[in-house]
């Protein structure tokens, strides 16, 4: 442990012109609860004056003279908290709630595998009445919520490994457990609640076996198109001939859409002429903004415009917030709806099983790569029928 930087549950602080320090000790009240238990303040010793400390003087003397001195038993509490313990009261709070919804909804999904599935639902509140997908224990699934941080060894880590392979999980779900628990003892040694090696650094994972990354040719291409229907032609329209993902697509707003020959104004400033701008996302049943880094302006391919102006004079859903891409009660698209009932039938039919919304885009990116910047030019005949 860093001599220097002194622990998170040490208060080092200015009073009156004297350095003080107290430490918190936690503790259990009646109702189970933890609470805050500071120790009274000790004096260190002058901030001012001739004979001022330092703050790495102080820092040392903490050291020396304090925490080098407390009863082991008292240090070791901090590792005390089971695993669900520590992830519901530091990891999902202070770690989980930073990322973004699909960050989050990692967390969660993979976290089914770690700690029971209900102790997960109940972590993040989540509705069970409304969830979609309900998970239960798994007979002797080798979960370690009860197991105290500091009880946690690498074998207890490659049991829930093992146990995620003998029943037939692919390769990356099976990191993903294992890097989950990772994180979880990552935030751990982070604030203090944990020392010692990372149990899950530890425990070596067989070799991943990539699926090909398949993209589509220009006859598959052809074929695809001609067994669509709205919206999925038209969504997959955007997606080969643009760098959208499926959730910048379903989050598409009219608003964003510049069809006109005109430079036209948004809430973000001016849109160029025959330009999409994009600002958000829908993803898993909620609107965000894109990251900053996905912000950007693209023109509409001429092979794309005229599928735009048609669903721009359907009778309903074009105010500026409706969405490019909706059902006919007027909410976004559900790409996974798509993907399983019309996207899965038609590879059924072209013996293309592997047809889902990122081989449209690989298909961009392939394109882009055989035809050079001018493949609309080249491609444009394919998406006209």
């Amino acid at each position: 442990m860093d001599r220097g930087k002194l622990p998170h549950y040490v208060d080092l602080y200015l009073e009156s012109g004297f350095w003080k320090l107290r430490i918190d000790m936690d503790s259990i009240n009646a109702n189970g609860l933890e609470e805050h238990l500071w120790r009274d303040p000790a004096w260190i010793g002058p901030a001012t004056g001739p004979d001022r400390l330092t703050k790495k003087e102080v820092q040392r003397i903490a050291w020396e003279n304090f925490l080098a001195r407390m009863n082991p038993g008292a240090l070791a509490r901090k590792s005390g908290l089971t695993i669900a313990e520590f992830v519901e009261s530091r990891f999902v709070p202070e770690h989980v709630s930073s990322k973004g919804v699909a960050g989050q909804t990692h967390y969660k999904a993979i976290l089914k595998h770690v700690l029971e599935p209900e102790e997960v639902q109940r972590i993040f509140r989540s509705d069970s009445e409304r969830s979609r997908v309900k998970l239960k224990a798994i007979p002797e699934w080798p979960y370690i919520s009860n197991m105290r941080l500091l009880d946690v060894r690498p074998d207890h880590v490659e049991k829930l490994t093992s146990a995620a392979i003998k029943r037939g999980y692919s390769t990356q779900t099976v990191t993903h457990i294992r890097n989950v628990v990772s994180a979880i003892f990552s935030h751990a040694q982070k604030k203090e609640c944990f020392h010692g090696e990372n149990p899950a650094s530890l425990v070596v994972l067989p070799g991943m076996n990539r699926k090909e990354a398949h993209a589509l040719t220009l006859d598959q291409t052809r074929s695809v198109l001609a067994r669509m229907r709205y919206p999925e032609r038209e969504m997959t329209l955007t997606a080969i001939l643009t760098s959208l993902n499926v959730a910048e697509i379903c989050g598409l707003q009219w608003k964003f859409v510049n069809l006109s020959t005109e430079p036209v104004e948004s809430e973000n400033g001016l849109i160029s002429p025959r330009t999409i701008s994009i600002r958000r996302q829908w993803y898993r049943g909620q609107l965000s903004d894109v990251k900053k880094a996905r912000g950007r302006d693209l023109p509409i391919p001429d092979a794309l415009l005229p599928a735009l102006v048609r669903l721009s004079e359907r009778p309903r859903y074009t105010e500026p917030c409706d969405f490019v891409f909706v059902s006919q009660a007027g909410t976004p698209i559900n790409e996974t709806n798509i993907a399983s009932r019309r996207l899965k039938t038609i590879g059924e039919e072209l013996s293309m099983p592997w047809l889902s919304w990122q081989v449209f885009r690989r298909t961009h990116k392939a394109l882009l790569y055989n035809f050079g910047a001018d493949y609309q030019s080249h491609v444009a005949q394919v998406f006209s029928h």
